[in-house]
């Protein structure tokens, strides 16, 4: 039995399955387009100084024709640093404007990108070309005339010490004066108790900053002389990165049951915040004929250290020093070390007082013996002695 072929299929019957195709096939491209939007970068970004020494206003626009319906979000990557620097400040924000704080020595960089996400790229991430642009003010004065060794403490979270000394080409008589301003102040501020030294102020001490914690600290130390022109020094400081506290207070060492030694002591005075701190630990070890080697063996947060048994005999003094800990601060300053040196009881010291006591029971012992024998030599013959008083 012959197998016939089945006709081929009309030409008009492939033109339905051809349009389903097309119209597939230009589905798929149109959700790809919408799928990877592009996205321009801001427009016109501008930086402006408004004269509160280095904190610059970074102003622009949005793009042009963004697309912000259909549940998608814009937001905008901020990246600045001074011309040298090698890492950018990075801020994540939906404003068009922000202040930040640069030093006015260098040229401030800055640079925007757009940054799109939703719906319309498919909660992917995109993100557009970066915008640039620079500031730099006009310096006056030769770089050398700018004060030297300008250096801040902030001593207990209390008070901001910061000293500096004369440029290498400022002249004699030069009045040097130190400027600051924060968020929250209207205006900039002078120091108010400068620390002098023959006359010339070379340094400055401010109080009641509790306000600037946690926040740009502009400052600008500048010098004025008749007929010369001196260069200012900017600074932008962070309180709770210059944070020096005072040494721990009421260091106590004791020996436990377990004959182990128990450090104890309390956070200082001021107000550094306690949970802020984290402390250091050296022991000083016995080294025979030389003098006893400080060596670290903690850093920790709590206020207590236990010296095993082990341990405990090589060990001649303990002494705790403290700074911020990296929960509260990027950096800080060690305090001093505790000015108690508590010594310890060393092995021959133990063994020393272990044998006392035995010499004492056996010398006691001894002289029992003794008495009870002179007692018995003065006693009559034959008749016995019934007390040992008045022998």
């Amino acid at each position: 039995m012959l197998c016939r072929r089945a006709p081929p299929a009309p030409a008009m019957a492939l033109q339905p399955i051809s349009l389903l195709s097309l119209v597939l096939a230009w589905g798929c491209v149109a959700s790809s387009s919408l799928w990877h939007t592009a996205v321009a970068p801001p427009q016109d970004l501008q930086i402006t100084d408004p004269g509160l020494l280095g904190s610059l206003d970074i102003e622009w626009k949005p793009p042009p024709n963004i697309q912000t319906s259909n549940g998608c979000t814009v937001k905008y990557k901020c990246e600045y640093r001074n011309a040298g620097d090698r890492e950018w400040k990075v801020i994540f924000t939906r404003k068009l404007k922000l202040r930040v704080g640069f030093d006015l020595s260098r040229t401030a960089e800055v640079k925007v990108q757009t940054l799109l996400k939703g719906w319309c790229t498919n909660d992917v991430e995109v993100q557009s070309e970066w915008l640039y642009a620079t500031f730099r003010v006009p310096l006056q004065g030769k770089l050398e005339s700018e004060v030297q060794n300008f250096h801040c403490i902030y001593h207990d979270w209390e008070y901001l010490k910061c000293t500096w000394q004369p440029g290498l080409l400022a002249p004699r008589g030069v009045n040097y004066g130190l400027y600051y301003w924060y968020e929250g102040l209207e205006h900039t501020v002078q120091c108010d108790h400068y620390i002098q030294d023959h006359g010339v102020n070379m340094g400055c001490m401010l109080q009641n900053l509790s306000q600037a914690e946690y926040k740009d600290l502009s400052i600008c130390v500048n010098g004025s002389v008749a007929a010369t022109l001196l260069r200012p020094l900017y600074a932008t400081l962070r309180l709770h990165n210059l944070a020096k506290p005072s040494p721990p207070q009421q260091l106590v060492v004791s020996m436990s049951a377990a004959e182990e030694l128990r450090v104890v002591w309390s956070p200082p005075g001021g107000q550094t915040p306690p949970q802020c701190l984290e402390y250091e630990v050296q022991l000083a070890e016995e080294q025979g004929e030389a003098k006893a080697a400080w060596a670290s063996v903690s850093t920790q947060v709590e206020t207590a250290f236990t010296i095993s048994r082990a341990n405990r005999s090589r060990v001649s003094c303990v002494r705790v020093r403290g700074r911020t800990n990296n929960f509260c601060a990027d950096e800080g300053f060690w305090s001093e070390w505790t000015q108690e040196c508590f010594s310890v009881s060393r092995k021959e010291v133990k063994q020393l007082f272990i044998l006392i006591p035995v010499i004492l029971g056996l010398s006691s012992s001894l002289l029992i013996f003794t008495l009870i024998g002179q007692c018995k030599k003065k006693s009559p013959a034959g008749k016995p002695s019934h007390t040992l008083v008045g022998c």
